[in-house]
């Protein structure tokens, strides 16, 4: 009788987070409790195919053997990966490779997956695409759902919703790519009137700070949009707050709770890519050296930001404590926070009394704990 959880985790992607995938998931990996748990990896390249690795029963040694070695079989298109998690969410590794069986021994199958985990972040793994391929699929995965996830990617909706709520937070500024070529000199004049210099300048749906620029002047602010264009087809330009960097992370689904909060002390003039996830010098400090009462604050509208999002699972939210005024100001929600050496989720539960292996394991828990609660759902009304 199998007694161990088999997961599926799920990495890579198409998405300028690649590298940053593949780090968290190696992090991950190397963590889970390998006595309790097996893990399916499936990695997605850059260009979109899917490679299906041997069940592991120990954790990888590097990044390099979650690109490229391991990989049993692959498959450009998805129509393998439906025909792999059937509806009643459970997973075969023969129907990720072109419908082909895959033999090992005299089984023709391996063991069900019983969860995913989704480790994509950015485009098409953070923003609600690949959480609605397993809501198809019926198979419980960890994290945000399909609504908390596309809002908590698209940085403009996200505020849009912060500010609904009622959540303090900087002054923003957005247009697409067509309204940018159609006339920049509106959107420059406007961005110059609402914000003035520095600015900072974000693709709208993306993440670890890729594509990100800070503008001085009105040179910086062009070459800046230009550059985040690439990224996406919508920029979202926010005003310069002088402000300590204070972030909160949030675990749970009905009943979410927040950790203590951290700091960030940046390496560079701002938390960009590199301080993120190269150099390792950025200061993290946990908890963060605020007040009782800014604590207490900053933890309330750390799980008022995730309810209004409608979040489950996990989150990590990220605010500004102006310099100026100590205003508390809400920055912005992630949904697939990283778990890498340098993550700053995974340290602040650690900090609250909850190591790595233990919130990893709360985590499926929760992931199953909500498809349980799916299947109190009707699909059909049979009075009518």
């Amino acid at each position: 009788m199998r007694n161990k959880v088999r997961v599926g985790i799920v990495y890579g992607g198409k998405s300028g987070e690649h590298e940053v995938s593949l780090l968290t998931a190696l992090a991950v990996m190397k963590e889970f409790d390998y006595t309790q748990y097996e893990i399916k990896p499936f990695y997605i390249t850059q260009q979109g195919e899917w490679k299906a690795g041997a069940a592991l029963n120990a954790p990888p040694d590097s990044v390099e053997t979650l690109r490229q070695g391991n990989a049993s079989s692959s498959s450009s298109s998805l129509a393998p990966l439906f025909s792999m998690l059937d509806g009643g969410g459970k997973a075969t590794e023969a129907s990720i490779s072109s419908n082909k069986e895959v033999t090992q021994g005299n089984a023709s199958h391996e063991a069900p997956i019983d969860v995913m985990f989704p480790l994509l972040h950015g485009t098409y793994g953070e923003d609600g695409t690949i959480q609605g391929l397993f809501e198809m699929a019926n198979i419980p995965y960890v994290g945000a759902g399909v609504l908390a996830s596309a809002v908590g990617m698209d940085k403009v909706m996200m505020k849009k919703v912060f500010q609904h709520e009622g959540l303090p937070q900087c002054v923003f500024y957005y247009f697409t790519r067509s309204q940018w070529q159609n006339d920049s000199s509106l959107h420059i004049e406007a961005c110059e009137a609402a914000l003035g210099y520095p600015c900072f300048v974000k693709p709208a749906n993306l993440g670890s700070s890729v594509g990100v620029s800070k503008a001085k002047d009105r040179e910086e602010l062009v070459q800046a949009v230009q550059y985040a264009l690439r990224f996406d087809r919508k920029v979202i330009v926010e005003e310069f707050v002088d402000a300590r960097e204070i972030e909160v992370a949030v675990l749970g689904n009905d009943e979410p709770e927040a950790s203590v909060p951290g700091e960030i002390a940046s390496s560079n003039e701002f938390y960009d890519y590199k301080a993120k996830y190269i150099d390792g010098k950025s200061a993290m400090i946990i908890p963060a050296e605020l007040t009782q009462e800014k604590t207490d604050a900053v933890r309330d509208m750390a799980v008022r930001a995730f309810r209004a999002v409608d979040g489950t699972g996990l989150a990590r939210v990220d605010f500004f404590l102006r310099k100026a005024d100590q205003a508390l100001l809400i920055n912005e929600l992630n949904t697939l926070p990283g778990f890498t050496p340098f993550s700053m989720y995974p340290l602040m539960w650690k900090e609250s009394g909850l190591p790595y292996k233990e919130l990893l394991a709360k985590l499926i828990e929760l992931a199953l704990e909500r498809h349980r609660e799916k299947s109190y759902i009707q699909y059909s009304d049979e009075s009518l």
